[in-house]
């Protein structure tokens, strides 16, 4: 096709980086690109190059090319195991959680109500706590076994208190974390609801279908795509959960809440072994991108549908 035959606005367009006056901007962003590049590349080069060093720092007499000593140790360390399967659960755990409570909170606060912009500021509230404040906030006044609101509950009704954080460590972990993304999955599902037709339900109504049938045959499958993308989020943030378990169990009682970046921490900053815990990370960043390309593809095969 000639040019001529182009519509004449197509043709007038200006080509992709040149400005109106024909000068290639293009070569502007290279320095952005390039030093966002070096920001990336150069942690991730130097953690790939110490985990096949001999590195302690509580041994600095052994140095040298460990090979895949590091690896090989991490992966036949039975805490490595430990943590694969805790980080499988409180994913798991937490996704199940806010999915199903962020569900049934969009389908209560799209109704009308007396205080509704009240109780959506409520329960959107503990999203913008941070994780720290967060887990001190539930270990020092709602999980503490003397002075916690619940042990104040279990006496007031003649009942032992719970040690959440020994008798059941990583469901407590699972419990804060699930507090505050419970928040993301409603404001994303709240979203979705408000573009549901009215007339689709008021429809189902007339024709007799009951509350959980038009919720199962109409309102799930209208939440399927913002769920999927509300799973393909959490996961990849759910995978890095730090703060909550170095504040409220510090991995333990031995390794019952040490998920795979806290594994990564005890073996580089309290081990001080800074090859294995590069090893580690190596490990975690190709996990965690095997994931990621997993919920990608998922996604955009749902979008797709």
């Amino acid at each position: 096709m000639s040019t001529s035959a182009l519509p004449r606005d197509a043709a007038a367009a200006p080509r992709v980086g040149r400005s109106k006056r024909g000068i290639d901007t293009r070569p502007l962003v290279w320095p952005s690109i390039a030093a966002l590049l070096v920001w990336m590349i150069v942690p991730l080069a130097l953690t790939l190059y110490f985990s096949f060093r001999n590195y302690n720092l509580t041994d600095p007499t052994v140095q040298g090319w460990a090979g895949l000593d590091n690896y090989t140790y991490l992966l036949t360390d039975p805490s490595f195991i430990t943590s694969i399967v805790n980080t499988v659960l409180l994913v798991g755990g937490v996704l199940i959680a806010t999915i199903v409570f962020g569900t049934l909170f969009a389908v209560l606060f799209d109704q009308e109500f007396y205080g509704q912009g009240v109780s959506r500021l409520f329960v959107i509230a503990p999203f913008f706590v941070m994780p720290t404040v967060a887990a001190l906030v539930w270990k020092n006044l709602l999980m503490d076994p003397v002075n916690g609101l619940f042990a104040y509950m279990a006496r007031g009704v003649g009942l032992e208190p719970i040690t959440f954080f020994t008798t059941a460590p990583l469901l407590s972990i699972g419990l804060i974390v699930a507090w505050q993304w419970v928040p993301f999955a409603t404001l994303i599902l709240l979203t979705a609801m408000q573009s549901l037709d009215r007339e689709q339900i008021e429809a189902a109504r007339m024709d007799g279908a009951k509350a959980i049938a038009r919720f199962r045959h109409i309102i799930v499958p209208h939440l399927a795509r913002p769920i999927t993308v509300v799973v393909m989020i959490e996961t990849i943030f759910l995978l890095g959960i730090f703060a909550e378990i170095l504040v409220t169990t510090s991995g333990g009682p031995g390794d019952a809440s040490t998920n795979l970046v806290y594994l990564v921490y005890k073996t580089a900053l309290l081990q001080f072994d800074v090859g294995g815990g590069s090893a580690g990370g190596i490990v975690a960043v190709v996990l965690a991108n095997v994931v990621a390309i997993f919920l990608v593809r998922t996604v955009a095969r749902n979008l797709d549908n």
